[in-house]
């Protein structure tokens, strides 16, 4: 189940939306109670929504999202007199009182627009990257006779195992600093 960030200031309405949220089986959320631990939250664990009120403890959603990834939605739900006061565009708006259909609708396609966006904005390897990760599969297929497939797995589950990024992975294979 994807997962979302609830970030509103009031225990009862975060809450409230995850029961609504997990007992459709539509997202596992993840509380945060400031503006700084959503920002660290998006960045750690790749969470693409994030529901809010208008305000958080330290800044407002407005601020918040000018802060956070393009892959990240951000949904505010607010009375209408706040949502009014909103002027970015990048924001979703929902009006409280919210309706049960209307938050797992707008919720289930915030994922979806997260997905798409993800693909459009994921990073691309540099030439000099690619080279690199070329260039680790060779010594793996020729120390070890793999394939080049092979290879390409063994890189990518090293990467995983350690958490380091695909092309750090290769370089400790090239520098002989990986263990195998």
């Amino acid at each position: 189940m994807e997962k979302v960030i609830l970030a509103f200031e009031g225990a009862k309405t975060s809450a409230r939306v995850r029961d609504i949220l997990e007992g459709a089986g539509v997202a596992d959320c993840v509380f945060c109670h400031s503006a700084a631990e959503v920002k660290r939250l998006v960045h750690k664990q790749h969470i693409t929504t994030v529901l809010c009120g208008y305000k958080l403890m330290d800044e407002t959603a407005e601020s918040l999202c000018e802060d956070l990834p393009p892959t990240t939605s951000v949904l505010v739900i607010a009375v209408q007199t706040m949502l009014d006061m909103i002027e970015n565009d990048d924001l979703f708006k929902l009006a409280a009182p919210v309706s049960r259909s209307d938050l797992l609708a707008s919720v289930q396609m915030l994922i979806q627009v997260g997905h798409r966006m993800e693909k459009f904005v994921r990073p691309q390897r540099s030439e000099e990257e690619k080279a690199l990760i070329q260039a680790a599969k060779r010594v793996l297929m020729d120390r070890h006779d793999m394939t080049e497939e092979q290879a390409h797995r063994f890189l990518q589950k090293k990467s995983m195992d350690s958490g380091a990024r695909l092309v750090q992975t290769a370089q400790m294979v090239l520098d002989g600093t990986w263990s195998d």
